[in-house]
């Protein structure tokens, strides 16, 4: 049996060479905690999250000081036991958050050690549904100084010259009519066929400013609403998923089967998309892949 003989982990900041903005915050650079678990077979397992633009050190601490002492001297490989002590060990410390996310890097760590010794690629291992290829979209179109449609238009016909049927750009920064002059532009670049995913990184805080906006994009096609509100306003994706045709997809930032079981129940979104580095790591993610609530 493999034992647990080391947990650590360190915080990366990553400088952006431009500053970025989304819709409602602007962010100069990005931190990354990473933590590695080490056991007495040889390998190292690594697990990272992303922890915002200010004080990732929040997640280190939480693996260092709450989660690392329950993982030594453990078996990698009992992931499911480990997971919920751990999610046990951070009832009254928060759930969600920097909390969540030490969990979900440490988990994803197990993981990779646990593909490490098997000798397989983590999908492998997991029983990938995909032999060589998954579907992927390119992640762009944010807010910069000086950009403008020209440059949004040259970045956009970029990803599609690399072969990317589609693309996804921020929105809600601007006023109705600016971005739907943005979004025009958007679809006048890369044409009919190409999908256009919006990302408005919880922009709107009311039913009727979400409405008027998505009336802007509508003309242009998109292909879904990413985010449009805060995560905890489940109601609200609700009554907008009833009042627009677009999509509404969110859980990017969402934690645990029980909030994505509550997003389904409520039909809050057509699209769900679970983030393993943010919701639980792998094993939580598999829970909501399958739809269980227990």
């Amino acid at each position: 049996m493999s034992t647990i003989t080391a947990v650590r982990s360190r915080m990366l900041r990553i400088p952006l060479d431009h500053p970025t903005s989304f819709s409602n915050r602007t962010v100069y650079h990005r931190d990354h905690p990473v933590v590695e678990v080490e056991c007495d077979d040889g390998h190292v397992g690594i697990g990272f999250c992303y922890a915002g633009n200010s004080n990732g050190q929040l997640v280190t601490s939480a693996v260092d000081q709450l989660f690392a002492p329950l993982l030594l001297g453990q078996d990698p490989f009992r992931v499911e036991g480990l997971w919920a002590a751990m999610y046990q060990e951070s009832l009254l410390h928060g759930r969600a958050g920097s909390t969540m996310r030490a969990l979900s890097a440490l988990d994803i760590a197990l993981w990779d050690h646990n593909a490490k010794a098997a000798g397989l690629p983590l999908h492998r291992l997991l029983g990938g549904y995909y032999e060589d290829t998954v579907p992927a979209y390119a992640s762009g179109g944010y807010y910069l100084e000086g950009k403008g449609h020209e440059g949004l238009q040259q970045e956009l016909l970029g990803y599609v010259e690399m072969g990317f049927d589609a693309v996804k750009i921020k929105v809600g920064r601007l006023s109705v009519r600016d971005e739907a002059s943005r979004m025009q532009a958007a679809r006048e670049a890369v044409g009919p066929d190409v999908h256009i995913m919006l990302d408005a990184n919880n922009a709107w805080s009311n039913l009727e400013d979400a409405l008027r906006y998505m009336a802007a994009y509508e003309p242009s096609s998109p292909y879904w609403i990413e985010e449009p509100f805060s995560p905890d306003a489940i109601g609200l994706h609700a009554k907008l998923a009833q009042r627009t045709g677009v999509p509404v997809a969110t859980g990017e930032i969402e934690v645990g089967r029980w909030r994505f079981k509550e997003l389904m129940d409520q039909d809050a979104a057509m699209i769900l998309q679970p983030d393993a580095a943010v919701l639980g790591g792998v094993t939580e993610f598999r829970r909501i892949a399958r739809r269980n609530p227990q």
